[in-house]
């Protein structure tokens, strides 16, 4: 089986317009708004905030989404109507714009500070203690699906830097102190820690 993966470099802003409730989580209908659905078919993978799904129907631009109660205890964004970052799967031929993201939420943040610098916004996070480790000065990491460079990081609290591009461009611009985020840590800095991790053990 292969995995879906992403880049973090968000392609269109949906907006989840109702959930259906099932006998486990939710079924979420999603207005596409410009992310273009004539190349998605049934089982295709979307990033919905930073949260890897997959389509179980299409109709016109909506397309739905079943989420899971064990997704909607580890996320937030996905419970109740409002917009939502989206990027499709990722091709082989695809330019890898911002860095390999998977979808897997490794946990959710907290916003301690986001305020303006110029045309530019200062966002602060308080990430869960056990992801500090993987979040490094210049590293990468994706907030709701978003691909973003850290400026500072000092233990579970990190800083960037927005631009005016990417707040017009992704629901990040509705941010406000205490909001709470998606956060996937780099993939590369996960499997790094695995095999240090493995060595010390050895």
């Amino acid at each position: 089986m292969v995995l879906p993966m992403f880049s973090g470099i968000i392609a269109a802003v949906g907006h989840i317009t109702h959930l259906t409730t099932r006998e486990a989580g939710f079924r979420l209908n999603i207005d596409a708004a410009n992310l273009g659905l004539d190349d998605v078919a049934l089982g295709d993978s979307i990033a919905c905030n930073g949260v890897c799904l997959t389509v179980v129907a299409k109709e016109g631009n909506h397309f739905m989404v079943d989420v899971s109660p064990e997704t909607l205890s580890c996320t937030v964004g996905l419970d109740a109507p409002g917009e939502i970052n989206m990027e499709k799967a990722l091709r082989l031929m695809d330019r890898l714009g911002g860095h390999l993201v998977s979808g897997h939420v490794d946990g959710v943040g907290e916003v301690l500070r986001f305020e303006p610098v110029g045309d530019n916004r200062l966002l602060e996070i308080a990430a869960p203690e056990e992801l500090a480790r993987f979040i490094a000065r210049k590293g990468s990491i994706t907030i709701n699906g978003t691909s973003l460079t850290t400026n500072e990081a000092a233990g579970s609290i990190f800083t960037i830097n927005l631009i005016p591009h990417t707040l017009e461009n992704t629901t990040l611009k509705h941010l406000q102190t205490g909001s709470r985020v998606n956060l996937e840590v780099d993939l590369i800095a996960r499997y790094c820690e695995r095999l240090l991790s493995a060595e010390r053990d050895a």
